[in-house]
Order: structure tokens, then C-alpha cells, then sequence
């Protein structure tokens, strides 16, 4: 069997401005990087704003295993599916970090013959998009170091600094750090960090902005810091940000790529749905919603964190309403939540029990399953629900899932192949969606922005993770009381929590119960627009495993790449 960089490198690929033609964008309306990637130039929605809108299908998934349900396949499989039924569609996915393609979980271009191209290219540098995040952000951070070296005029309280410089690597060595040391010609020494280039408040700003001025003035708002008596200090203020807007003037376009089948595919921004927000950028998605008729788009993790952030932050920028969202699960992540096996990163699964039929199992994980639908539907959208299928799945076992999800609310349970047939292992879940489309929706917000600060944190915790409330310690409740002074108490909400589990806590698998949140802290993003809450121990800086992705990556005798997930 190959792999899935086998696949993609025996792939022959369309020069990407036939697949620009082809979705009705014009020669001059994109910049190439090579024959197979290019930039799509934001200002086409000058050109696109009176056509008709798209039905836009979110992909999200149920509590994910470490090792991921397959949402990219998923999502690829179905756009391949829908073009075979003849209907003009386009993926809208997030760029991969090199982060988890080093660290674990390994690239995000899909899997199988559910790809998009070319493969490497897309999970490396790709365009440079990722970079120029980091450049932009890091410019900030020494510009605020050498404003404090240089006799910190405005008197910023170097406890209140809240930007961390990045990088797009996970490391764990560098998530706590003092910088300034060597004398007084070096700076002033403080404590400070790292995070990873994909949880940056910039990233966040690039995936939200609507047009290269909305980014100039979401970028002018970053509040770095707190003066001593308490005012914002902003990237504005440190005359940073029109650099950092033309550090990321190229970056703002969206990158053009193509499936394994030729379909077209925005593949643009990045941030970690854990983190930040965990959608692709408003602007992909605001263009294709003018070039189809169908736009399939991924929201990371399950719906409780990149679907809730979606609905909730997303759509509240782009006013883009969702259609239609498919719920990916896997009988083994299933099996996992009912306590049959337990799925370790870096460990070899159990296949001796997976691949054993055990309903009761299955039907004690669907509590995850349920409570998913359960989130789709306190947002006014009936949910296809699709299960992933591997050899040792069994009928049974599908037919279970199947009833329990309609029950629950499901619009419908297909399977698909997609990973094995491409397009054509998606058939069926594409007629699902087609389906579900046809129907009329409420989608809503979970909650209104006027409410208090806490009422929104506790609304989500409550309705979506099923907690049965929220506690605060010390430095969130002063965070709170400073936000709501100086009048970032209307921003939305982005929980930044972990992603295996439903609650904060990554051992509490299944549907848990009767537990708290605990909120250790809350910080503002204000340029991107929301705050976010820091739920347990959430890090902004992953680690590598000990055996890190990376160590199986290189170079074959032909200069050909090998390794890459």
C-alpha cells in the first residue's frame, strides 16, 4: 500500500491557473509561486460581492483521539464527492504548521486519495504565509523591548507585558525565558516566553481581517501591555503596526491549491482551534462563497472547539451563515471513550481489541457522539453525522452508531471511504449533505455580545463542555474586572482549552459530568476581536514527543523527499 506521500508524489497535477479558470478567477486576479500554488488577490471580492452565496458545510468531529478522526480527509473526500455529482465546489481548509507535521500528529493535506497537492510544499514553508506571521509578531516584541530600553517613556508596567515572540516549531524549551541579560546595551531584563507562530494574536488578526485596511487597524488595536496606571498600550501606540501590516500584505491573499482529483482548495492561515479561533481565514472563505456553489471548510478539534469559535467568532466577522455541519467520528475514537482502549501518542494502537466487534463499547463512547449533536443543534443546524470507516469496523457496530445518532438528532449517519476511494468513497455523504442543504435552518449565536464577560464564559462551559459551572482563580478574576474598565467587555469568547475531552481536563474522556471549569486566567486578543480564557493548564507552546515525526523525515538517494506524514 503506498503512502500518503507516495500518493500525493505519484499525483499529476493541473497547472494552477486552469484550476483558477475553472472556478471563474481571472489570469490577472492571482500571483503564482511555481505551476501548481498561487495567491488569489484579495480584491477579486470587488468583482464577486453581488453574486449569490454558496451553501457553506463546516466539517468539525467529535473529541478527537492524539491521533486525529480524520476532518481533512473527511472534508476533502466530500468536496471530491460533491464535484463527481456534478456540483461546483471548493475546500477551504487551514495551512498545516510545522509544529505537529515535526511533532506528532504529522501534516494537514489530508490522507490516502483524499489529498490536496503538492503535498509538501503545503505541510513546509508553502507560500511563506506562516513566516511572515512570526516576522510581523516578532517585530512588535522588539520594538516593545527597545522602547523599554530606551527609557520607556510611555511607563508600561513590564508585568502587564502579555505578547510572547514565536516561532513555528514546537519547543518546549523556550516557553518561559528571560530576555535582556548582558548588560544594559542588551535591554531590560524580564521574564517572557515563546508560542508557537499558529497561537500568535497575529495569526488570529490574518485569519479575521477582511481586507488589507480591516488588517491594518485589527493589528493597531493588539493591546502588549498595561501602563502602570493601568491604560492599553497597543501596537498602534509603539508605531509597529503599518510594518507589521506590510510585513503582511502578501500574506493576506489566500493560497490556491488543488485536490488529488483537480478541485480547487483555498488553503490559507492557521491557527490552533485549542488556542485561538481554529478556522481557515475569513477572506478564502468570503471568495469562494462567491466562485461556487458548494464550499466545504474544517473547523478544528471537535465542535466544542473549532465549530463553537466558527459560529460564535467567525461568523460573527464574516456574516456567513453555516448550511450544513458534518460530525466526523471513528469507531476506535468511540471505543476509546466508552474505556475500551486507551490511544497514546507515539504508542502503537491496540489492535488486538479494536479489531474485536464490542457494542457495549461503542454504545457507552456515543455519549461523546450525542453530546456533539447535541452542541450542532444549540446553534440551529441539524448535523449529518459521518463515521470515518476502517477494515475492522463492522456492521453492527455501524448500525449501532447509526440509530443512537438519529435519536440523538442527527439529520442523518452515512460512512465513507474517502481516505481508500477519494471521491468516490464519499458518494454518499455527499448526497447527505446535498440533502441536509436543501432544508431551512436557524442557525443563531450561542450568545449575545452585550452580555458580561462571565456570563458569555459560563454559557459556553455550561451548554457546550456540560459543566456544571465555572470557578475563577485570582488572575482571571483581576483580568475581568481590568477588561470590562477599559471597555473590551463586548468582545466574544474563545476558550482556549485542551481538545481531548469535552471538559479542561484531557483524562475525563466520554460525556463528562458533575465537574467545574476552573479558569486560571483571561486574556485579550482585541485585534482579533475576542478574549480568551485559559482553562486548567493550557500551554500556547507545544513540546515535541520523544520520538518527534521529524525523526523519520529526509532525503532518498534521488533527492526525493521520504518520511513526511
Amino acid at each position: 500500500m503506498l503512502s500518503d506521500l507516495e500518493i500525493a508524489q505519484n499525483t499529476e497535477m493541473v497547472p494552477i491557473i486552469e484550476i483558477a479558470k475553472s472556478i471563474g478567477i481571472q489570469e490577472e486576479e492571482i500571483d503564482l509561486y511555481g505551476r501548481y500554488k498561487a495567491k488569489v488577490r484579495a480584491d477579486i471580492l470587488d468583482r464577486l460581492k453581488d453574486r449569490p452565496q454558496a451553501k457553506y458545510i463546516d466539517v468539525t468531529a467529535i473529541t478527537p483521539t492524539p491521533l486525529g478522526e480524520g476532518k481533512t480527509v473527511t472534508s476533502i473526500g466530500l468536496g471530491q464527492g460533491l464535484a463527481k455529482l456534478g456540483k461546483k465546489v471548493i475546500n477551504t481548509l487551514r495551512e498545516p504548521s510545522m509544529g505537529p507535521v515535526f511533532g506528532i500528529k504529522g501534516g494537514a493535506a489530508g490522507g490516502g486519495y483524499s489529498q490536496v497537492v503538492p503535498m509538501e510544499d503545503l505541510n513546509l514553508h508553502f507560500t511563506g504565509d506562516i513566516h511572515a506571521v512570526g516576522a510581523a509578531n516578532n517585530l512588535l516584541c522588539a520594538m516593545l523591548d527597545t522602547h523599554l530600553q530606551k527609557g520607556n517613556k510611555m511607563g508600561i508596567n513590564i508585568h502587564s507585558i502579555g505578547i510572547n515572540r514565536v516561532m513555528d516549531i514546537s519547543d518546549r524549551a523556550l516557553r518561559n525565558i528571560i530576555v535582556g541579560l548582558g548588560g544594559k546595551e542588551n535591554g531590560i531584563p524580564r521574564e517572557t516566553g515563546f508560542d508557537i507562530t499558529v497561537a500568535s494574536e497575529v495569526m488570529a488578526i490574518l485569519a479575521l481581517a477582511t481586507d488589507i485596511f480591516d488588517l491594518r487597524e485589527r493589528l493597531g488595536k493588539m493591546t502588549v501591555a498595561y501602563t502602570n496606571d493601568g491604560q492599553p498600550v497597543t501596537a498602534e501606540d509603539l508605531k509597529a503596526a503599518g510594518a507589521m501590516t506590510v510585513l503582511l500584505k502578501d500574506a493576506l491573499n489566500p493560497n490556491l491549491i488543488q485536490t488529488l482529483e483537480h478541485g480547487p482548495c483555498f488553503m490559507h492561515c492557521g491557527p490552533f482551534a485549542n488556542i485561538a479561533h481554529g478556522n481557515n481565514s475569513v477572506l478564502a472563505d468570503l471568495i469562494a462563497t462567491r466562485s461556487a456553489d458548494y464550499v466545504v471548510t474544517e473547523s478544528g478539534f471537535g465542535s466544542d472547539m473549532g465549530f463553537e469559535k466558527m459560529c460564535n467568532i467567525k461568523c460573527r466577522t464574516s456574516n456567513l451563515k453555516v448550511d450544513c455541519a458534518v460530525i466526523v467520528c471513528t469507531i476506535r475514537a468511540l471505543k476509546m471513550h466508552g474505556g475500551l482502549i486507551k490511544v497514546v501518542a507515539g504508542k502503537p494502537l491496540d489492535m488486538e481489541k479494536l479489531s474485536q466487534e464490542n457494542l457495549p463499547a461503542v454504545k457507552k463512547g456515543c455519549e461523546n457522539l450525542e453530546k456533539h449533536i447535541e452542541i450542532v443543534l444549540l446553534h440551529g443546524i441539524k448535523p449529518v453525522v459521518v463515521i470515518n470507516r476502517f477494515p475492522t469496523d463492522t456492521p453492527a457496530e455501524i448500525a449501532l452508531i447509526k440509530e443512537i445518532g438519529l435519536k440523538a438528532g442527527a439529520a442523518s449517519v452515512v460512512t465513507h471511504e474517502g481516505w481508500a476511494k477519494g471521491g468516490d468513497g464519499c458518494l454518499e455523504l455527499a448526497e447527505a449533505v446535498i440533502e441536509a442543504t436543501q432544508h431551512e435552518t436557524n442557525f443563531h449565536y450561542l450568545y449575545p455580545l452585550e452580555a458580561s464577560i462571565k456570563e458569555k464564559i459560563e454559557i459556553i462551559a455550561t451548554k457546550v463542555y456540560g459543566a456544571d459551572g465555572v470557578t475563577y482563580l485570582d488572575q482571571a478574576e483581576k483580568n475581568i474586572k481590568l477588561f470590562e474598565s477599559v471597555g473590551f467587555g463586548s468582545l466574544p469568547i474563545c476558550m482556549a482549552k485542551t481538545h481531548l475531552s469535552l471538559s479542561h481536563d484531557p483524562a475525563l474522556k466520554g460525556r463528562p459530568r458533575n465537574y467545574k471549569i476552573p479558569i486560571r486566567d483571561v486574556r485579550a486578543s482585541v485585534g482579533a476581536g475576542f478574549l480568551y480564557p485559559l482553562l486548567g493548564t493550557m500551554m500556547t507552546m507545544p513540546g515535541l514527543p520523544s520520538i518527534p515525526a521529524a525523526t523519520k523525515v529526509d532525503i532518498d538517494k534521488n533527492g526525493n523527499t521520504v518520511g513526511l506524514f
